[in-house]
């Protein structure tokens, strides 16, 4: 509910909130929740018509005479750019304004070859899906990154792990060639976001996505919001160490981390070392699906040990559902399996009473939607959108004015995801 009392009234952007959420979809509702006078209503409107930000139709009921023209947010208003990167896969793409994709591109990038060489890839192939588009079209642009990211500064932080992304600020890489806002988080964080947003909200506040490929990662959805801790380290799950590891190093520099021991990495090098030839991922589904004794016994040692892990996570957060994304974990039953073995008889009781462990239901296309998610909650934030059109606030009658206390609001979740 957005209705004030007193100097300050709805600005421009707490009206598209409004359009956006569906509580005001003509000019009479925004009115009538708002307190605005006629004259102001049609200011905001037409300040967001201006901008395309909302359209507008005359196919409202009608309680006699005229029908009442209706408005809707435009999500064909601007694209974001986003991408979506991973230790062996990357997804570049165009979303419109409610997350849907418009155009992709998926391919491999080694990331290892630093931001020098990736990032004006990623921005060339973007070059490329707008496909003649205006520049002014683009109103923002998102990346997922495989590192630890201060979310506020938009600075990777990985010392022993994509060494050369370590301490480099992305946003103004990007925003010299693409001069919009520009967001930055971690791979798994987006990953976690998307399937949220697209898949259980709003029946589930408090999700654990774990993403099991080439490495192991998790995001913290709490009380529908990600969780990223005081400088965006949480989630880091990969690099809790597990018991009867075997002693393996990790390459963070630790000992017998879950990532080490139960990632696609240690699969395929598990399998190396008893003299099964597996160059791929690929390889080791053939052997899973034949029903191979040594693969099934090795996957399912790895789904037990990330349980491990996954069973301390739950006691700890107390999600309603853990998620298990990533191309092992949509490959490998058996270490689906193993986790849930593991989870239930490892947590408390309370914790796992209606505790759910699910596949991914978006599988890939969760990066993508994730880091338009992202663009778009801020970018169309009512602050971001009034200090869009120069506008920090109403006066009584209508016009540019201070609104004290002034607070974001919780995002609007987007619709029409590709």
């Amino acid at each position: 509910m957005v209705r004030r009392s007193g100097p300050a009234l709805a600005t421009s952007g707490e009206v598209l909130h409004l359009i956006r959420s569906g509580e005001a979809v003509t000019r009479a509702d925004i009115g009538r929740v708002t307190g605005l006078s006629r004259p102001a209503v049609a200011l905001r409107v037409g300040e967001l018509l201006e901008r395309g930000l909302v359209v507008e139709d005359t196919e409202g009921p009608s309680t006699g005479g005229r029908p009442p023209a209706r408005l809707a947010f435009n999500a064909a208003g601007g694209v974001v750019l986003v991408a979506s990167l991973g230790a062996s896969r990357t997804q570049v793409a165009l979303c419109d304004l409610a997350g849907a994709e418009l155009a992709r591109t998926d391919l491999e990038i080694d990331v290892e070859r630093g931001p020098g060489v990736v990032l004006p890839m990623l921005m060339d192939i973007w070059e490329d899906l707008l496909d003649g588009r205006p520049m002014s079209s683009v109103r923002g642009a998102g990346l997922g990154v495989p590192a630890t990211v201060e979310f506020a500064a938009g600075r990777t932080e990985s010392a022993r792990v994509m060494a050369s992304w370590t301490g480099v600020v992305i946003p103004p890489l990007i925003s010299a060639r693409y001069p919009v806002p520009v967001f930055v988080d971690n791979d798994v964080n987006v990953v976690a976001m998307g399937e949220y947003r697209a898949a259980y909200a709003p029946e589930v506040a408090d999700l654990l996505f774990v993403k099991v490929s080439t490495r192991i990662g998790a995001g913290v959805i709490a009380g529908g919001e990600i969780l990223r801790g005081a400088l965006g380290a949480a989630g880091e799950i990969g690099h809790i160490p597990v018991r009867d590891g075997g002693g393996v190093l990790c390459r963070c520099g630790n000992i017998d981390c879950v990532d080490s021991v139960a990632s696609g990495t240690a699969i395929l090098r598990d399998l190396r070392a008893r003299g099964r030839e597996v160059g791929s991922l690929a390889d080791v589904v053939t052997l899973v699906r034949a029903g191979d004794a040594e693969t099934m016994t090795i996957v399912r040692r790895a789904g037990r040990l990330l349980g491990e892990v996954i069973a301390s996570a739950v006691n700890l957060l107390n999600p309603s559902v853990v998620v298990l994304g990533g191309d092992v974990a949509e490959k490998f039953q058996p270490l689906v399996s193993g986790v849930h073995e593991v989870v239930y008889r490892r947590s408390t009781a309370l914790s796992t009473r209606s505790l759910r462990i699910e596949r991914s239901r978006l599988g890939p296309g969760a990066g993508i939607t994730g880091c338009a998610l992202m663009v778009i909650d801020h970018i169309l934030a009512p602050e971001a959108v009034d200090a869009s059109l120069g506008v920090s606030g109403t006066s009584p009658s209508g016009g540019p004015g201070p609104v004290p206390g002034h607070a974001a609001r919780r995002p609007v979740p987007a619709r029409g995801f590709g």
